[in-house]
């Protein structure tokens, strides 16, 4: 096996740097030449205070660390390394003794810990997982990262350089005005307007002036002109989202909107060109409410061209935490706070919710607990504090059963990121045979391609 330079720190590469701090010189040099043959870029330090001074100069994408050092403790090591190594995962090594401060450690944010002696092959596997989400090519992906999603990403980037209206469906908070903007983004449309209304939010004398317009003294307080969205979206894209709750007689003026591509404003004598590409979104279920009458007919084939569903964030739980580190850092940034990731506890509880707000309902988690958050990561209590009990600093604490099945949702998610969701390259990754990933994978909530 290779032989690694203990404190050299590599030059750029494509490759994971590994920060390995271990005092033994034969498990060390064992380590690390395992690393090498995997392809990691190792940096080797025996002592808390060497890795300490060189991290703070090249940061490592993980840390593999032995609790007891002849200079430092595992805690002091973590808390010099919070800082310059940022949201970097740091696995620590102890011996049965050490058990206690291992779990405090990750109560405080580190990733994983292993208890000596340990099978190096167990050590690559857990190192793999925690890189998994960290470390992979990025294909530009903007609504997630879970294959439900990217394929129905793959369907808004292809049609989105045509003019087809696009239905888009899915639960209340899945993302569908965020898929409406990628698809005039991704278009040729992206350098001109894009005009939003919700359909829900308004009643409908007032909904009509907004998307139509209305002439000066149209109606008591009409006191000038009024370019609807549909004038204001030029030739961009006019998003329409809860459409389902459009009433019968805007219906049948959205239709002729679509049919003839022209519009009159409210009280208005002649008929307005409309240049604009529709996309309409609703969480209702329009083939329904065609049958029992509610919504028309014709209107609904010319919505529904190009339909897109969207899944809801229980259908794609291994967007949960990449969506949720992208949210706190939009807002640490944005609210200039120092805000590092989140405990083990609070990842185990983000795991475990079934989020019926979906995506907002993360995102608007996130944002409080970042704006509340009084340490440098968030924790459970952040997060849920209706569940929170008072004196605890971490609440809530899972049972043994939560705690087990979070883990495993993290590996196997980790596991079916790495493979693109192919079910069999992941079983085979996490070492279990592929009937028994797909049972996992049913009782977790988790989806995957069958491969």
């Amino acid at each position: 096996m290779p032989s690694v330079a203990r404190t050299s720190l590599p030059q750029p590469d494509p490759a994971p740097h590994v920060a390995l701090i271990e005092d033994d010189p034969v498990m060390g040099q064992s380590v690390a030449d395992w690393l090498a043959v995997e392809g990691y870029r190792t940096s080797w330090f025996r002592t808390g205070g060497e890795a300490v001074r060189a991290l703070s100069r090249v940061a490592p994408d993980a840390v593999i660390c032995d609790i007891r050092l002849p200079d430092m403790s595992g805690e002091e090591v973590h808390r010099a390394l919070a800082l310059p190594c940022g949201q970097a995962p740091v696995l620590f090594v102890t011996g049965h003794g050490d058990i206690a401060q291992a779990v405090r450690l990750m109560q405080a944010g580190a990733a994983d810990y292993m208890t000596k002696p340990f099978d190096i092959e167990a050590l690559l596997r857990r190192l793999e997982a925690l890189l998994a989400s960290r470390w992979q090519r990025s294909d530009g992906s903007l609504l997630g990262e879970a294959p439900a999603i990217l394929a129905v990403e793959r369907v808004l980037r292809r049609v989105a350089p045509i003019d087809s209206t696009v239905l888009l469906t899915g639960p209340s908070g899945s993302g569908k005005e965020v898929a409406a903007r990628l698809l005039h983004g991704e278009g040729p449309r992206a350098r001109l307007p894009f005009v939003a209304t919700n359909c829900a939010a308004l009643p409908a004398e007032l909904l009509e002036s907004q998307i139509f317009g209305h002439e000066r003294g149209a109606f008591t307080g009409a006191a000038a002109r009024h370019e609807g969205l549909a004038e204001q979206a030029g030739s961009g894209t006019l998003f329409l989202d809860e459409v389902a709750e459009l009433p019968a007689p805007l219906q049948a003026k959205l239709l002729r909107l679509l049919q003839e591509r022209v519009f009159r404003r409210l009280g208005g004598e002649r008929d307005l060109p409309f240049r604009a590409r529709v996309v309409a979104a609703t969480n209702a279920d329009l083939d329904a409410r065609v049958a029992e009458g509610r919504f028309r007919e014709d209107l609904f084939f010319r919505l529904a061209v190009i339909r897109v569903a969207l899944p809801a964030l229980r259908e794609r739980r291994e967007d949960v935490m990449p969506l949720a580190r992208r949210f706190l850092g939009e807002f640490a940034d944005g609210f200039a706070r120092p805000l590092r990731g989140f405990t083990t506890l609070a990842e185990d509880a983000l795991m475990a919710h079934d989020f019926p707000g979906n995506v907002r309902e993360l995102r608007n988690r996130v944002e409080r607990a970042a704006a509340l958050a009084e340490g440098e990561l968030v924790t459970a209590a952040d997060l849920f504090p209706e569940r929170a009990s008072p004196g605890r600093a971490d609440a809530p604490v899972p049972t043994l059963a939560d705690a087990r099945d979070a883990a495993e949702r993290r590996a196997i998610a980790a596991a079916l990121a790495a493979t693109s969701g192919d079910v069999t390259r992941a079983a085979e990754w996490l070492q279990v045979s592929r009937s028994t990933l797909f049972e996992k994978l049913r009782r977790l909530g988790l989806r995957g391609e069958g491969g």
